[in-house]
């Protein structure tokens, strides 16, 4: 592990605006810097530096870090690469030492697997290369990939392989392959999902006679594997597991190669099988990812959102592909913003994007892309297909399942568009449903305007922004408050988390160490959290009173505590309360 106070000392000598300005040219914009956001596509910029404050924050796709956070991200480096490209840069040394993770932040991958990452990757490589090499050699897997119209080109680029038939191939190129699996450190074969382990012990390869598909992270390095049976079949699609490398929910098949071609094209397509990729971009279709045999998750609409505005799913017309299309929508919800686009397009029965575009072509493809349902159409076609709008139950039932969808929708904009049709379809005013549903009118930017500075509707968010734009703080901090009632558990979690972090190491509870702090939780559950938080200060400067900022925080919680005691007292009986708990909830009442 790299020391914490090096890592504080590091970014104190770079200036994430030199750091960012060598990949993406800054303009200035009154205190700080803008640029078009080099993780989405975008005409207007919302990509923003602060020279002060050491982070960068994207009000389109919310990407936000320090200097190290955007080395990761933009270089698809991770942790330590980060750390040792900028100090290389700053010409001094990196030490390392062994010691426990810090409170508050999970372990990395390398540091909970038995083998170095390093080591699992080049097992991955060495793998590819074999089943490539095996490719050549197979005339049933050559005349399976011509019959469904690839060329050796396409077949290259893609690093298409395949596993021949047999239960311990792979020992031809590793010649550690142990059959009976011996006492010891996990075995990188089983570790990579590449060889599997029985009951008894024994082990055997997990694809045989597939073609094997590479998958890529965002660095470009092979982290698991698709298999598709050469004919018939079960199953038709076997992927790797997971493992230290590879996480399904998080990886999404030709995301690295396809990012130019999604920033050219301004928009993304998603499929459900490797196959569809494929078949895409050989018809010169290439901005086109697909999902690896599970459902579309927020990860997934993450890491999209960060590459365009636009993403189309393309599903089947059938009934899994609509089910999928669904999940797609219910995952979405949350990560949208204001200005982002998501629609679905269903291709004619019988059809999935492999075969439809080598039957019409890339034309005939891209016409019906421009015929995708927008989210909010397709949301309540689905919704109304449910129900019978020509009755009063029917109409009932329809805002009662559009009640949980409009409740996890973070876009203001989106989320009035949504209830406005809502009020159409079910002849309830807008105010109604808005009373019905119990959601917060959305404030017109005159009102917000009037609003110099809107207090944070969790004292958990305020204390949050304050500690991490000035962590001296905690010194002034009343930790009994901390135990209190909170509406979200979350929040207060990552609160608890930031303190036990700062109170760890004092070297950051000297001035204004936000980047720095934020720099140690990239792995943390409580990072996004965190990072709303410190966006949400990029228009702090000097004139900010910290003081009555930090004040007013600790004074909605000492409130929140007193309501949750006056209601303790007020739950029991007037005889049941002792002389002392009378005294308490009169002072109470009177404070």
């Amino acid at each position: 592990m790299i020391p914490h106070s090096f890592i504080q000392d590091l970014l104190n000598r770079v200036d994430i605006i030199d750091v960012i300005e060598r990949h993406v040219p800054l303009k200035k914009a009154g205190a700080n810097y803008s640029a078009c956001c080099p993780f989405h596509s975008e005409k207007t910029p919302s990509f923003t530096v602060s020279p002060t404050k050491q982070f960068y924050h994207c009000f389109g796709c919310g990407a936000h870090g320090s200097a190290v956070g955007f080395m990761m991200e933009y270089g698809g480096l991770n942790f330590i690469e980060a750390v040792n490209d900028l100090a290389d840069r700053v010409g001094i040394q990196v030490p390392t030492q062994q010691s426990e993770p810090h409170p508050g932040v999970s372990e990395s991958r390398e540091q909970r697997t038995g083998s170095s990452s390093q080591n699992l990757f080049e097992v991955m490589s060495v793998a590819t290369r074999f089943y490539r090499d095996q490719l050549k050699h197979s005339e049933s897997a050559v005349t399976y990939l011509k019959k469904r119209g690839l060329t050796g080109e396409t077949a290259s680029r893609f690093a298409i392989g395949y596993a021949p038939a047999g239960w311990q191939n792979l020992a031809e190129v590793f010649s550690d392959y142990r059959v009976k699996a011996p006492r010891g450190p996990i075995d990188p074969l089983v570790e990579t999902g590449l060889v599997v382990e029985n009951d008894d012990g024994k082990r055997y390869d997990r694809f045989r006679d597939r073609i094997m598909f590479p998958i890529l992270n965002q660095k470009g390095m092979i982290v698991g594997f698709g298999g598709r049976v050469l004919e018939q079949g079960e199953p038709k699609y076997l992927n790797s597991p997971e493992t230290p490398l590879f996480e399904k929910g998080r990886e999404l098949y030709n995301l690295f190669g396809a990012r130019k071609a999604i920033r050219e094209a301004g928009r993304v397509v998603v499929v459900e099988g490797y196959m569809d990729v494929v078949a895409l971009s050989q018809h010169s279709v290439n901005y086109a990812v697909a999902t690896l045999g599970t459902a579309t998750t927020p990860y997934h609409i993450q890491k999209l959102l960060r590459q365009t505005d636009d993403v189309v799913f393309c599903f089947d017309g059938d009934k899994a592909g609509r089910k999928a299309a669904w999940r797609a929508l219910e995952n979405s919800l949350a990560q949208l913003v204001d200005g982002k686009s998501l629609s679905f397009l269903f291709l004619p029965e019988g059809e999935d994007p492999d075969s439809y575009i080598r039957k019409a072509g890339k034309n005939a493809f891209e016409e019906m892309l421009g015929q995708a349902l927008p989210l909010s159409v397709f949301l309540f076609k689905e919704l109304s297909g449910r129900a019978d709008l020509k009755t009063s139950e029917g109409r009932a039932k329809l805002v009662q399942e559009v009640k949980p969808l409009l409740a996890q929708v973070a876009a203001p904009m989106l989320a009035l568009m949504l209830l406005k049709r809502l009020a159409e379809l079910s002849g309830a005013s807008q105010g109604e449903l808005e009373d019905l549903l119990q959601i917060r009118r959305v404030a017109s930017p005159q009102s917000r305007a009037r609003v110099p500075r809107p207090k944070p509707a969790s004292p958990y968010r305020w204390l949050m922004q304050v500690l991490l734009h000035s962590p001296g703080y905690i010194h002034k901090l009343e930790r009994g408050l901390l135990a209190g009632p909170s509406e979200s558990n979350e929040e207060m979690a990552a609160v608890a988390a930031l303190v036990e972090f700062i109170d760890s190491y004092p070297h950051i509870q000297g001035g204004k160490g936000a980047s720095s702090t934020i720099t140690y939780f990239h792995d943390s559950p409580h990072r996004a959290l965190l990072e709303k938080a410190e966006s949400e200060t990029l228009t702090w400067d000097e004139s900010i009173d910290l003081d009555a900022e930090f004040s007013g925080a600790l004074a909605r919680l000492r409130d929140m505590q007193r309501k949750k005691r006056m209601t303790e007292l007020h739950s029991k009986s007037l005889s049941a309360l002792t002389s002392e708990e009378r005294l308490e909830y009169q002072r109470l009442m009177l404070s």
